[in-house]
């Protein structure tokens, strides 16, 4: 297992909420709490090594939440652009993994971040999330994967890496990330109805 008190979260918060409609959509309410907050709220116990936020104009206060706030300043690059950005910081803060998550994701709890961790054993681990069928963030990456993830392009960048990787299934409903209107209201009447088909919600993957 990798110890949280050795990595560097890296919260992914740059994009343009084109498909969302609005200028950003993790400003957007869900549960009375700016979408970007969820996650912020779920992690702010662990204690991380050192908590980095990669934005591109979101008007959240992350400073204010104990992160470390980096811009973007070329998202249309991809995500690639932004885990480099993240991956960097950790490498100079001497981490021995980075945590790479999404603010999209309000449904991420502790507990299955630490059974991240706890599935990393090595310096050149990869241990992604699972819905039981894909893997996708949040992922591990241990520091001998520094320097791959730093040569990355576009938005594919680490995906074959982390097919390749171990994966940590958990609910499908803990690992959906709000992209649309529909997703966002979809997540609310699972919320509000437990007994609402997860499939339902997930079903645009």
């Amino acid at each position: 297992m990798i110890a949280a008190e050795d990595v560097v979260l890296v919260l992914l918060a740059a994009g343009k909420s084109e498909r969302f409609g609005i200028p950003n959509k993790l400003e957007a309410d869900f549960l009375g709490k700016p979408i970007g907050f969820h996650v912020v709220t779920a992690l702010e116990g662990m204690p991380f090594k050192d908590r980095l936020v990669v934005t591109d104009g979101c008007q959240l206060d992350f400073a204010s939440r104990g992160y470390t706030v980096v811009h973007n300043d070329d998202p249309d690059a991809g995500m690639s652009r932004s885990v480099k950005l993240g991956v960097r910081h950790a490498q100079q803060a001497g981490a021995a993994a980075v945590l790479i998550a999404l603010a999209d994701m309000p449904r991420l709890t502790t507990a299955h971040i630490y059974r991240l961790l706890d599935a990393a054993d090595s310096d050149d681990a990869v241990v992604a999330s699972s819905d039981g069928e894909k893997p996708s963030p949040p992922v591990v990456f241990g520091r001998a994967q520094f320097n791959f993830l730093l040569t990355l392009d576009g938005d594919a960048g680490a995906r074959e890496l982390v097919k390749a990787g171990r994966h940590v299934v958990t609910s499908p409903a803990e690992l959906i990330d709000i992209d649309t209107p529909e997703d966002l209201a979809a997540l609310q009447a699972l919320v509000h109805d437990p007994s609402t088909a997860i499939t339902r919600a997930v079903r645009r993957r």
